[in-house]
C-alpha cells in the first residue's frame, strides 16, 4: 500500500505484499531455543465485564478481567505470552506498546501477523531489554477493542531496584465514559510510610492527552515512555502532560509528618498515598505545565542527529475524500489520504530524522512502533534539557517537532496516531527496512483490520 519515500536515497527492494527476494519479517523473532523466564497465558473473551469497582459494562476481558493482568519482568528476561481467543469476534492480537520487540512479535494484524481467530492462539516471545513502564493492547480493530477493555500494564524493573521504594501502577482508562485507575472508579489508596519513597507509573490508555499533577509533596518526573531522564529536579505546582498511549514515572518522598499526598490523573480522581490517613482533597490543575525541552540536564545521544542518513517529512492535514468508499473529512499524510500514504524506507544502521508538523485542526499523539526517538526541537526551538526519548509524542495543532533515531530494529513498523479513531480514519504511515517483506495483508482471509 502507499508509495515509497526513501528519505533522499534510492529505494531498495519494494516493500509490497509478497515482495520478491529479501527476508520475511516472520523470521524476526527472539531466540527460539531460549526458555522463557516469564510465561503467561491470556484468554480473550467478549461479553459483560465486571470492573474491579463492581460496575458491569459490555466489552472484553483477558483472563476474566479488564484491565488484563499486569505483566512484570526484570531486565534481560525473556517474556512469553500465549494469547488464546476464546470468543472475540473478528479476531484479536496483542501489541507491546513501547517495547522494541522483534518485528514478528509486534502484534499488528495484517502487517506482522494475522488476527487470532476465535478458537486459535498465538505465542509472543521477546526479551525485556529496557527497564520501564509499558502496556499492551489489541491491534486488531484497536479503536473498538482497546476502548472496550483489551489492554493491560507491562512493567520491566531493573535488576536492582531501590529496596525501599513503593512501586505504584496507575493505568488510566475510560470505560463507557467513566474514568478508572486500574479498573477502579474514584481514588486509589496506597500505603506508603512517612518519609518513604514512591514511584508512580502513570499509563494513559485513552485517546487524548491527560495532565497529571501532585499535591502534598514535591516530585520529580524520572522517566517518560520507559526511558529514564537525566538530572530530573524536584518541582511543585506543575502539571505533566501524558499523551495518549504515553507513560510518565513520577517519584516522590512522603512527608515525614505522615500527611498524605494526592496524584491527580486528569481531574479530581487519582492515587492517594498515605499511612494513617488518606484524607486529601482534590485541588485544581496548576497553571504551569512542564516543558520537556528544558527539564533535566543534557547528555550524549550516541549518534549525531544533525547528519542523518535519511530525512522524512510527516505533515498531518485534513481534507474531503473517501475512505473504504465512504465520503467525509479524512486525515492526510503529506497531502495523501489512506491508503496512498508514505512508506518511509530505511536501511539498518541509518540515522533517521523526521520533521512532524500538524495543521489538521486537532491534536495527534504520534506513536512509532519498534523504536524510541529523541525529540530534537519543537517549533524550531532546540531541546536543551535531558534527552527526551519517546514512543508516543503529543503534537498539538499548529506544532511541529523534529525527532531522530537510529534504525536498529529491522522490520515493517506502523507510525500512526494513537487517538485510535483517527488511525481508523487513515492517520497511518509505515517505517520499512530495505530487504524486509511481509506475508500478511490488510483484509485477506484473516479479516485483518489493525485499526
Amino acid at each position: 500500500m502507499g508509495y515509497v519515500d526513501a528519505g533522499g536515497h534510492t529505494a531498495g527492494v519494494p516493500h509490497v505484499h509478497h515482495a520478491a527476494g529479501g527476508r520475511s519479517l516472520a523470521s524476526l523473532v527472539a531466540d527460539p531455543a531460549r526458555p522463557a523466564d516469564v510465561a503467561i497465558k491470556l484468554t480473550a473473551r467478549h461479553g459483560r465485564v465486571r470492573l474491579p469497582s463492581g460496575r458491569e459494562v459490555d466489552g472484553y476481558t483477558l483472563n476474566g478481567q479488564s484491565p488484563g493482568p499486569s505483566i512484570r519482568a526484570t531486565v534481560g528476561q525473556l517474556v512469553q505470552v500465549t494469547l488464546v481467543n476464546e470468543s472475540v469476534p473478528g479476531g484479536t492480537t496483542l501489541h507491546w506498546h513501547g517495547v522494541d520487540v522483534p518485528n514478528a512479535m509486534d502484534g499488528v494484524a495484517g502487517v506482522t501477523q494475522d488476527a487470532v481467530a476465535v478458537g486459535s492462539e498465538f505465542t509472543y516471545r521477546f526479551v525485556a531489554d529496557r527497564a520501564g513502564t509499558y502496556w499492551y493492547h489489541s491491534h486488531q480493530m484497536s479503536h473498538e477493542q482497546v476502548r472496550d477493555g483489551l489492554l493491560g500494564a507491562l512493567i520491566v524493573t531493573p535488576a536492582a531496584p531501590p529496596p525501599d521504594a513503593v512501586d505504584v501502577v496507575a493505568l488510566v482508562h475510560l470505560y463507557h465514559g467513566v474514568r478508572t485507575i486500574n479498573g477502579f472508579e474514584g481514588d486509589v489508596r496506597v500505603t506508603v510510610p512517612p518519609g518513604g519513597l514512591a514511584r508512580i507509573r502513570v499509563i494513559n490508555t485513552d485517546n487524548g492527552p491527560m495532565p497529571a499533577w501532585v499535591h502534598g509533596a514535591p516530585y520529580r518526573l524520572v522517566a517518560v515512555d520507559g526511558a529514564d531522564l537525566a538530572g530530573p529536579t524536584p518541582m511543585r505546582d506543575m502539571a505533566v502532560l501524558v499523551t495518549a498511549g504515553g507513560r510518565a514515572d513520577l517519584e516522590l518522598t512522603m512527608p515525614h509528618d505522615g500527611t498524605p499526598v494526592r496524584i491527580h490523573l486528569g481531574g479530581a480522581t487519582g492515587v492517594v498515598l498515605g499511612s494513617g490517613s488518606f484524607a486529601m482533597d482534590a485541588v485544581p490543575r496548576p497553571g504551569g505545565t512542564l516543558d520537556m525541552l528544558t527539564y533535566g540536564i543534557g547528555a550524549q545521544l550516541g549518534f549525531d542527529p544533525d547528519t542523518p542518513d535519511r530525512r522524512f517529512e510527516y505533515s498531518i492535514g485534513r481534507r474531503p475524500g473517501f475512505l473504504d468508499g465512504r465520503p467525509g473529512m479524512f486525515w492526510t499524510v503529506n497531502g495523501h489520504q489512506f491508503p496512498d500514504v508514505p512508506m518511509f524506507v530505511v536501511r539498518e544502521g541509518d540515522v533517521v530524522r523526521i520533521h512532524i508538523s500538524n495543521h489538521s485542526g486537532e491534536v495527534h499523539p504520534m506513536h512509532l512502533h519498534g523504536h524510541h526517538a529523541v525529540v530534537l526541537s519543537r517549533d524550531g526551538v532546540r531541546a536543551t534539557g535531558s534527552p527526551w526519548w519517546v514512543d508516543s509524542l503529543n503534537v498539538a495543532n499548529g506544532e511541529s517537532y523534529d525527532i531522530a533515531f537510529v534504525a536498529d530494529n529491522p522490520g515493517i513498523w506502523m507510525d500512526h496516531c494513537h487517538n485510535l479513531p483517527h488511525a481508523a480514519e487513515g492517520l497511518v504511515a509505515h517505517l520499512a527496512y530495505e530487504g524486509i517483506n511481509t506475508p500478511y495483508a490488510i483484509g485477506a482471509d484473516a479479516h485483518n483490520k489493525p485499526e
